[in-house]
């Protein structure tokens, strides 16, 4: 009975900015590694950005220097700040986090319901 619900979509003029935001809640022993994906209309789910519990994070080339990962380990929430954004970005945006549901329980991934961006003129 997890869930992850995403925060912060809409529409945005190219160069603008959007903060997202991604809530996890319910029955949560310890989550490693959450993140970010993207999905365009006629393309595949592509990971735009991932912040592990421990370890280093990652970004899609297409997004390195214009986003940033962050994390609030005691809220359970993982943001992603995006900058100069162009009409390429759009796309239904989720939230992933990999987790615990118990302590002896191995890792699950569970996804959020998606937030739009749309950046347009």
């Amino acid at each position: 009975q997890v869930q992850l619900v995403e925060f912060g979509g809409g529409l945005v003029q190219p160069g603008g900015s959007l903060r997202l935001s991604c809530a996890a809640s319910g029955t949560i022993f310890r989550i490693n590694t959450m993140g970010w994906y993207r999905q365009a209309p006629g393309k595949e789910r592509e990971l735009v950005a991932v912040m592990p519990g421990r370890g280093s994070t990652n970004y899609v080339d297409s997004v390195k220097g214009r986003c940033t990962i962050s994390r609030d380990i005691a809220k359970d929430m993982v943001y992603l700040q995006m900058n100069s954004l162009k009409p390429e970005d759009t796309a239904v945006y989720y939230c992933n986090a990999d987790l615990q549901v118990a302590p002896g329980a191995g890792l699950s991934s569970y996804w959020g319901q998606g937030t739009q961006v749309i950046v347009s003129s």
